[in-house]
Parts: structure tokens; C-alpha cells; sequence
């Protein structure tokens, strides 16, 4: 287009035959206000409708010969999105056949008209950079500094001990070993990411953080915080100042000025995998942004994921040790077959434990599930108790309340066994309410705390106290727990999931860390290798082992893995297309899926990634631009839908 400037803008639609960039007329009343990043709406030919979109780059011409459409409207005037944050989202989605139009809604708050004026009217003020501090604790001296400096990709494992701060707050070790590793970055006067799995982690990493840098120059994005909150902290990131950016799963697409460090903390928690289309995991948008930037990267956990472990392997990410951690003294038992009256399924030496611990300070017993009974049985048969109506699991939300489903919550007050036509229920798996009862009585003088979902508790002070708490929802002690307690380690292992056992290993070493030094922690009913792992604690030769086993069997993360859920004849065409997309490519399936479904499975090769993810994609748009004439004297049918999930954590 001759005369004037073209914008190319990526329209905010969900339709994959959309995502890319259209080239539009920059009017003479738009000039000055169209920059690149900002907010557009512009017309859409098809339905002659108005479309928001992201005006990604200017240009002076366009291939196109014809006359061009012109923008709409520049929505505001501020540019949200970065060039580095566009090259990511244009990355990742590509990589997982996704749309970057619903990873941007991923990345960037909703606009706040209010807190943006608020923001443009106020002075930059992003506080003092720190000054040198001494070497991180827990490793050689200086290995991580340097790592950072050179941009290089490393996985820790974590201190596993509680640390005091000099604010005289308590956090895990980790929380400090990040901030440590920020502050580093910091005061060379560039910005940190750093992604953590819930608001607890948050509320320790922030504490460590201020211990070292001015607050003002720590921004925090979390689901929280309010829609205004949120928005005026993303305008922070996007300034020129170097800040240390901390929130959940979405802060690995903050703006960041002179990016110098990524790090995620637990990156195997389940909280960390993306809901949201195209569901890619912030581990590996974190390794596509520090190509891309060339900043350095961390992962550190207590245990290490097998994803991580796989990284290791292949010398992408080095392994940096600890030097002189504190493992927790971690003493497996059995179950007993008689375990002390009212001692809530305890055996008698974790019993006794308990005991002399409660004396001087707070004791820590985690269970596998919240509420009195989650899980109910037949108590003629042993036959798991269902929903007449929906067929989901019966549950006793609280003590003498009705069974209940979980699904639609019809009561089954009049249950009846399908099988036996027994009336009588019996508790499979006692949960933290009813847990929290009975050590209560067992122990009538201690006072008695209940951390889950729906209550929970941050921090506990260092006074005599039983803390029950569901897994992940354990508050830190002051000073640590004297004594900690894992119960339900048989009932958690038996989930059905292939990372069940990973899970289990990193619930249990998340809770043995907040013991105090030197403190027991009984692990019950659990028995074999795991046990052994987390006795020994060497959890990275477990990671090891578990790929080694997986590679065997073709599981990921040995191997990448796609599911493709649609109707019958949809389903068999995209297997096809990849299963010739590429060498090695195989296929599980399909099986039936919900609403009349079917899901297939498809594995390949890391290096066959991209040419599977172009192929699905393809049939994506297919199906998505595939016109179907109505039939006469019949209802119109519902367009047809070809859902592709790349490294789905469901499968297999």
C-alpha cells in the first residue's frame, strides 16, 4: 500500500484458521496512536462484524495488491505486548498447534481503563538495586552466580529445612535460595520470572524477597489479587526498570526488561500444568524464552520431576549439587494390624513419637484427603459406594452430614448396594476432619489446627499444637515441626495415574522438609523403593529410574504424546495425517470419549514435534473451515470439533 503505514494484527478469535497476521490500513486519525503492542479492534469481512485484536508489527507495504480494510480503533494506547513476549506466545503455540491469540489471554491481564491512567499519571519508582551479597548458601561457592551470569540452565535440588529470615519470619529453604538467586540477577540490573506452583509459595518467596530487595521492585501477579491489582502490575513489568516478577503458572510470559534469570520452583506440582487452550506447561515455555532471550534458567524442587531428570540426561540442563544439606530422618513403618486406640490409624512408634514431640512444638500429620469420609464403601461387600443418579463417588462432607455425590451432590441418604442390597456404609479412607477429631481426643490437651482446600492455614507459631493437614495445604511451623507424620501413603498410591508415584515422592518430600533438623518423619504403609528413596533421599536417582522405565515403555516425557479427541471418522483421519507426518509416529486407540467421542493417543519422537504439530494443525483448520449444507426438515447440526492437546498430563 502506497502513502501510508500497514499494520499487521493478530485477530483475537479461537478459530485456528485465524491465527495469523492480516495486514490492515493505518487511517491518518490512527497514526500516532497505532504502535506496535497495542490493542486493536478492526472489521472482519466475514459477518461484517468488529474483532479486538493485537497489533503485533508495522509495516510499509503489504503483499497484498488489493484495497485494504483499516483499523477500527486503537483500544488504548499503551503497548502491552513486547516483541519478545509475541515471539514466545508465536513459539510455544506453534510447537503445541495452538492458537497464540489464547496464549496471549493467557499472558496479559485484562485492561482496568482506571489503573492505567493511574499508571501513566504516576512517577517510575522502582526503588534501589541491591549490592553485592555473599555466595548463595548450600552449593559450591559461587557455581550458581556464575551459571546465572553465563545464561546457562541448571536444576537444583532443594535445602530441605525451614530457614529464619532476618525479619525474623520463617520460609522454606528454597524461598531464600530464589531470592538469593534474584537478587543476584538484580544487581546486575536485570529481571527475574519466577513461577511457583500456588499464593503459598508466593506469600514465602515474598517474604525471602523483601529480606533482600526493595520491595518496589518485586511485582506479584496472582489469581488474588483484584482484576486492577493485577493489570497495574503487568504496566510495572512492561517499564524499563529491572524488577523480579513472581505469580503462578502465567508469569513465564511477563514482560521483562533485560531478562537475566527464569526460575520455576516444583514444577512437577500438578498446579503448574495450564488448563487453558493450548495447555503448554510453563517448564516448557520457560525453555523456549530462554533460547529465545538467552537468560538464564532454574529448577528447583525437593524432588526433581522426571521431565526435569529427562533434561539431565541429554545435558541440556545441568545438574548443579548440594554441598552440606540436612536430609529430614525419614523412618518408613507398615501399617500396623492393631495400631493404638484412637490413634487414627497411627502405629505405635510414629504413636510414641508423636507424643514426646507434642511437648515441645507443633506436630505435622498429612493425609491424603479433606473431610470426614471422603471415600465410602458397602460395608457387607467392601463394594465403592456410587450416586444412584450420576454414578459418581459418595462422600461425608462434614461429621453426621448425609452421603453426598461429588459430581451433582444428590444425598444418598437411602442408599442401597447394587450388589448386595446392604443399607450400611463404611469410611474407605478417613479424611483430615475426621483425622483432626480423633487425634483430638487422643490427645485432649493439644490444640488441634485442620489446613485443606476450603481452610486454610499459612503459618503456625512454634507453641505445642497437631497440625492435620491435606497434602500441598501444609503451613510452615516456626522453626520447623518437631515430629512429622505422613499417613495414607498406601490409599494415595492407588490413584490410577501414571505419575502417581512421582506425585506421592513429591508430596512426601515437600512435607519432610518443613520438619525442624533432626526431627523424625514417618512414612506409613509404604514399603519398597519409594520408600527407600525417600529415606536415603536421593530422589534424583529415583527421577532416573522412573525414566529408564518409561523410556522402555514409550511413556512420556521419554517420548511426546498427543491427544486427539473428536467424532469416530475425524479422530481416524488426524491419526493417519500423523502417522505420516513423520518416521517413528505411532498411535494408540481411539477409545470412547464423553458426548459420543472418541480420543486416540498419538507418540513421537521430540524431533518429529514439529511436523506432527503442523500436520494435527492442519487437520485443525480443516475441520474448522469444512462446510456442511443443512438438511432439509432437520434441526441444524453443531459445527464439528477437532480438539488437539499436546503433552496432555491426562494421557495415559
Amino acid at each position: 500500500m502506497a502513502g501510508g503505514s500497514v499494520a499487521r494484527v493478530l485477530v483475537d478469535s479461537p478459530l485456528p484458521q485465524l491465527d495469523q497476521l492480516f495486514d490492515y490500513a493505518v487511517p491518518e486519525r490512527l497514526r500516532d496512536a497505532a504502535v506496535a503492542g497495542v490493542r486493536v479492534r478492526v472489521p472482519l469481512r466475514s459477518g461484517g462484524r468488529i474483532a479486538n485484536g493485537w497489533l503485533v508489527e508495522l509495516a510499509s507495504s503489504s503483499e497484498y495488491d488489493g484495497r485494504l480494510s483499516e483499523l477500527e480503533d486503537v483500544v488504548s494506547e499503551v503497548p502491552l505486548l513486547t516483541p519478545e513476549v509475541w515471539a514466545l506466545a508465536r513459539a510455544a503455540a506453534d510447537r503445541a498447534a495452538g492458537n497464540a491469540g489464547d496464549i496471549l489471554r493467557v499472558a496479559i491481564p485484562s485492561r482496568y481503563v482506571r489503573a492505567e491512567r493511574a499508571w501513566r499519571a504516576a512517577e517510575p519508582d522502582a526503588g534501589e538495586l541491591p549490592g553485592p551479597a555473599a555466595p548463595i548458601p548450600g552449593y559450591e561457592p559461587g557455581r550458581i552466580e556464575t551459571g546465572i551470569d553465563a545464561g546457562e540452565r541448571m536444576a537444583l535440588a532443594a535445602d530441605p529445612r525451614p530457614v529464619l529470615l532476618s525479619s525474623g519470619e520463617w520460609v522454606g529453604a528454597w524461598a531464600a535460595t530464589l531470592a538469593a538467586a534474584a537478587a543476584h540477577t538484580l544487581a546486575a540490573d536485570r529481571s527475574s520470572l519466577i513461577v511457583v506452583p500456588d499464593y503459598r509459595d508466593q506469600e514465602q518467596l515474598q517474604a525471602a524477597l523483601a529480606d533482600r530487595i526493595d520491595p518496589r521492585r518485586v511485582l506479584r501477579t496472582d489469581a488474588r489479587q483484584t482484576g486492577g491489582e493485577r493489570f497495574r502490575a503487568f504496566l510495572d513489568a512492561t517499564g524499563t526498570q529491572a524488577r523480579v516478577v513472581i505469580g503462578n503458572r502465567s508469569t513465564v510470559y511477563a514482560p521483562a526488561s533485560r531478562l537475566g534469570l527464569i526460575a520455576i520452583w516444583d514444577d512437577g506440582d500438578s498446579l503448574q500444568n495450564e488448563q487453558l487452550s493450548p495447555g503448554v506447561h510453563p517448564r516448557d515455555a520457560a525453555l523456549i524464552r530462554q533460547e529465545q532471550s538467552g537468560a538464564a534458567l532454574l529448577f528447583l524442587g525437593h524432588s526433581r520431576s522426571v521431565e526435569v531428570e529427562r533434561l539431565v540426561e541429554i545435558g541440556w540442563v545441568h545438574e548443579v549439587p548440594a554441598v552440606r544439606h540436612v536430609r529430614p530422618k525419614v523412618i518408613p513403618t507398615e501399617q500396623q494390624a492393631s495400631p493404638e486406640p484412637g490413634s487414627a490409624r497411627i502405629p505405635s512408634s510414629a504413636w510414641r513419637a508423636a507424643q514426646q514431640a507434642i511437648a515441645e512444638g507443633p506436630v505435622l500429620v498429612q493425609v491424603a484427603r479433606p473431610g470426614n469420609a471422603p471415600l465410602l464403601a458397602c460395608d457387607r461387600c467392601r463394594e465403592p459406594a456410587r450416586c444412584a443418579a450420576c454414578g459418581g463417588a459418595l462422600v461425608v462432607p462434614r461429621s453426621g452430614g448425609d452421603p453426598r455425590c461429588v459430581l451433582c451432590g444428590t444425598s444418598a441418604s437411602a442408599w442401597r448396594c447394587p450388589v448386595c442390597e446392604a443399607t450400611k456404609l463404611r469410611a474407605v479412607t478417613v479424611g483430615a476432619s475426621r483425622t483432626a477429631e480423633e487425634l483430638g481426643r487422643a490427645f485432649p490437651k493439644a490444640r488441634v489446627i485442620l489446613s485443606d482446600g476450603e481452610r486454610p492455614v499459612l503459618k503456625v507459631g512454634a507453641e505445642p499444637a497437631l497440625v492435620v493437614a491435606t497434602r500441598g495445604a501444609e503451613p510452615i511451623a516456626e522453626g520447623g515441626y518437631r515430629a512429622v507424620l505422613l499417613l495414607d501413603g498406601e490409599r494415595m498410591l492407588l490413584r490410577e495415574s501414571l505419575r502417581v508415584a512421582e506425585d506421592c515422592l513429591r508430596w512426601w518430600a515437600n512435607a519432610a522438609a518443613l520438619a525442624a533438623p533432626g526431627s523424625p518423619v514417618y512414612l506409613v504403609g509404604v514399603a519398597g523403593a519409594l520408600a527407600q528413596s525417600l529415606t536415603s533421599w536421593r530422589l534424583s536417582e529415583w527421577a532416573s529410574g522412573e525414566l529408564a522405565s518409561r523410556r522402555a515403555l514409550r511413556f512420556p516425557p521419554a517420548v511426546r504424546v498427543a491427544s486427539v479427541t473428536a467424532a469416530p471418522a475425524l479422530v481416524a483421519r488426524a491419526l493417519d495425517a500423523a502417522r505420516d507426518a513423520a518416521a517413528g509416529v505411532d498411535s494408540l486407540g481411539p477409545v470412547p470419549a464423553d458426548e459420543g467421542l472418541e480420543r486416540g493417543i498419538v507418540r513421537f519422537d521430540y524431533a518429529a514435534g514439529a511436523a506432527v504439530a503442523k500436520a494435527l494443525r492442519a487437520e485443525m483448520i480443516r475441520v474448522a473451515t469444512e462446510r456442511r449444507r443443512p438438511v432439509a426438515g432437520q434441526p441444524p447440526k453443531r459445527p464439528a470439533v477437532l480438539r488437539v492437546r499436546f503433552d496432555d498430563p491426562e494421557v495415559p
